[in-house]
């Protein structure tokens, strides 16, 4: 159980700081109203990914026999984390262009992260397998992994805008960036036990 809740907290924990659409709405809405505005649009993920999480266990109810589809599955899971480890290292800051229109609402901020790749990568590739592994051990250990890595991610989200709200030199700052470095390798470290889960199913090792 502790083992998925950290694979839980780690994932989260890289996506919330990542870079992306999400985030950059996220920014813009703090430094142009306040924190309130930003820490709104950190809560998108909560009601944006529970259709995806649904689509995900129906696709495990139907999964959960064949190995060599599961083994596919958690290979590329493997590769995608590796690419979010990749982009962590290669982290430079965030930088904004204010004159991009971006809405305060809660409702735009829920459609930005329905109209990102991620979510659906992230669950199917990601998701999907580390589930499967904990559905082995018992029916609560999924909900701790899901439990872990939305607490993190909302919880680092609405942390950013705090930290934006008060000094918006924050996100090129050599905290903001050793962070996400630290937690790319940290993200390797991941995509390694997908890789080594991937070959186990396929029954290469």
């Amino acid at each position: 159980m502790i083992n998925f809740l950290t694979i839980g907290i780690i994932l989260g924990l890289s996506a919330g700081f990542a870079p992306g659409p999400l985030l950059t709405l996220l920014i813009s809405e703090t430094l142009r109203h306040d924190i309130k505005s930003g820490m709104k649009v950190a809560l998108a993920p909560i009601i944006t990914d529970l259709p995806i999480i649904l689509l995900t266990f129906l696709i495990l109810a139907k999964l959960s026999d064949f190995h060599k589809i599961l083994g596919i599955i958690s290979l590329t899971g493997g590769l995608f984390v590796l690419f979010l480890g990749y982009e962590n290292l290669r982290s430079k800051g965030v930088k904004l262009n204010l004159q991009e229109k971006q809405s305060k609402s809660l409702t735009k901020g829920i459609l930005t992260n329905a109209l990102n790749p991620h979510p659906y990568l992230f669950w199917l590739s990601v998701g999907a397998p580390t589930m499967t592994k904990a559905m082995k051990l018992n029916m609560i250990a999924p909900f701790v992994f899901i439990f872990g890595f939305y607490t993190l991610l909302v919880g680092s989200k609405l942390l950013l805008a705090i930290m934006v709200g008060k000094s918006k030199s924050f996100l090129s700052s050599k905290v903001y960036i050793y962070t996400m470095r630290f937690l790319g390798f940290v993200l390797f470290g991941l995509a390694f036990v997908l890789f080594r889960d991937g070959l186990k199913l396929l029954r290469i090792i």
